[in-house]
């Protein structure tokens, strides 16, 4: 699922440290997402673009990311400053959820858990956030999101 190298890793999690995170994000966590930061918390994901039927600002097909955020650490998802509050500020995204990925873009684009449908509680869907776009549901659930991911080598203009 990821590569090697540790850059965007964060520490080893526990059930304490992910309840923590959850109270101090306002949101419960999808159970895949917790599922797969315990296994690695957070990083490079081997398989790094999503198929879209609509125009991204990175491709007329699809849209490339390079990390899944964890938890904690300088890159965690709750991590202040730098995590999801301070990049919904920061870049004006939309107020649905708590951003997930990081993307090539530095900030022009990024993919969300959106709560809009379930509220904090329930299961969100993940949408794709493009500037100045509303944002693009691409998948039901982060597991489906994660189903989603292929090899970057699939699209004739991205490497």
């Amino acid at each position: 699922m990821f590569e090697e190298n540790d850059y965007f890793t964060g520490p080893p999690l526990t059930d304490e440290s992910i309840r923590l995170a959850e109270t101090e994000l306002g949101y419960r966590l999808p159970d895949s997402y917790k599922s797969l930061l315990r296994q690695r918390n957070g990083g490079v994901p081997t398989r790094r673009c999503i198929r879209t039927t609509f125009r991204t600002s990175w491709a007329p097909d699809h849209f490339r990311i390079d990390a899944i955020l964890g938890l904690g650490g300088a890159w965690g998802l709750d991590s202040v400053p730098g995590g999801s509050a301070y990049m919904i500020e920061e870049w004006g995204y939309p107020a649905i959820g708590l951003v997930i990925c990081t993307t090539p873009s530095a900030g022009h684009d990024t993919v969300m858990l959106d709560y809009r449908s379930c509220g904090p509680e329930g299961e969100p869907a993940v949408a794709y956030i493009d500037e100045g776009s509303p944002p693009q549901v691409i998948a039901a659930n982060f597991s489906e999101f994660l189903d989603l991911l292929e090899p970057c080598t699939a699209f004739r203009d991205d490497a």
